[in-house]
């Protein structure tokens, strides 16, 4: 008989990830996010919307030389990942996205219906 506890706690780490931080930005055209995901390589960054959900994965790429032991480390999860409900005000399918020095930048504007408009008075 095996014990199964060894695998299941390998399987959760795995699944186990942090939370970047994020800074949400709105105006009346959408909503900005930032979300910082330092030593993460664009290749190694996925973004996902499905429906309303809009998933940020990215996988840290902190490499070191074999001959090197790290004596202390604080970053033990090798990823990010972070789950947002988009409400029905904003245009899922126009989802914009720039990364840069750790930084991604998504630009997520109004839908259409929820844009701003000025309503013209006619006078009778």
């Amino acid at each position: 008989m095996s014990d199964n506890s060894s695998v299941k706690k390998q399987a959760a780490r795995e699944e186990a990830a942090l939370l970047p931080p994020v800074d949400v930005i709105e105006d009346s055209a959408g909503i900005t996010l930032y979300a910082d995901l330092p030593g993460v390589a664009k290749e190694r960054l996925a973004l996902h919307v499905e429906a309303d959900t809009l998933t940020i994965e990215g996988e840290i790429a902190l490499d070191m030389p074999q001959s090197m032991v790290a004596s202390h480390t604080e970053v033990s999860l090798p990823r990010y990942r972070r789950v947002f409900t988009l409400s029905k005000e904003l245009d899922a399918t126009r989802v914009s996205a720039e990364f840069k020095s750790g930084v991604l930048k998504l630009s997520i504007p109004k839908a259409e219906h929820a844009q701003p408009r000025k309503i013209d008075v006619k006078l009778l």
